[in-house]
């Protein structure tokens, strides 16, 4: 996370906007407090499941959400393991919802 915001604020108040919306999300991997990246799997509760990394628009320079993967949950479960081998220090967080719901394009989450 940059602009001066640490990592474990941020996912603090993520998760806070969840559970206002009554959905449910997890910490699975504590990551680096201060400058740890953050996953985001978003399972659907049907075997299926989308991963979630914050980037960069190259054109605009504006930060957005990029989908890593999407597909059956134990494949989403494996590119994690996989970014996971390349930084230990990141965070990932499990947000169950059937409806798809993870909120991650709402303004003040980029």
């Amino acid at each position: 996370m940059s602009g001066g915001l640490v990592s474990s604020f941020w996912v603090q108040a993520y998760l806070t906007r969840l559970r206002l919306r009554e959905i449910p999300a997890f910490v699975t991997a504590h990551g680096d407090d201060t400058a740890g990246a953050v996953l985001i799997k978003l399972n659907t509760l049907d075997g299926q499941a989308r991963l979630f990394q914050r980037g960069f628009d190259l054109t605009s320079g504006a930060r957005r959400w990029v989908e890593l993967s999407q597909g059956v949950e134990a494949e989403v479960d494996a590119a994690i393991a996989r970014q996971r081998g390349f930084d230990p220090d990141i965070w990932v967080i499990e947000v169950e919802d059937r409806q798809g719901r993870h909120l991650l394009d709402e303004d003040g989450l980029s």
